[in-house]
């Protein structure tokens, strides 16, 4: 079992700046690549980045590349979102995810973890 625990949220104006955490604990943490999604209320959750198990590889959803960075610390079990320039359209709950393996996907049904979520709130 890996346990996930996400930190970090909270409301930010818009064009401002945030980062999430999410610690893992419980299994070798670099064995997993890592992966965050979001939802926001009432739409389906969507994924938004992912960082392989050594952190050379990381993808993202169109709509955050050039705002968003996925970062991880093997030695401290930690993966990193920072978030820039956010919009209000970035208001989510976000959440990260473990896929035993070396690549990050964009499937949900990829990753064996789920944490329990963090909310982000971007006031216009």
């Amino acid at each position: 079992q890996v346990q996930l625990v996400e930190s970090g949220g909270g409301l930010v104006q818009a064009g401002g700046s945030l980062r999430v955490f999410c610690e893992a604990s419980g299994r070798t943490f670099s064995n997993y690549a890592m992966g965050w999604f979001r939802q926001a209320a009432g739409k389906e959750r969507e994924f938004v980045a992912a960082i392989s198990r050594n952190g050379g590889i990381t993808s993202y959803r169109d709509s955050v590349k050039g705002r968003f960075t996925i970062s991880r610390d093997n030695a401290q079990n930690t993966v990193f979102l920072r978030m820039n320039s956010l919009k209000p359209e970035d208001t989510a709950v976000y959440y990260c995810a473990a896929r035993y393996g070396a690549v990050g996907r964009i499937y949900e049904y990829e990753y064996d973890y789920w944490g329990q979520g963090t909310q982000v709130t971007v006031s216009s």
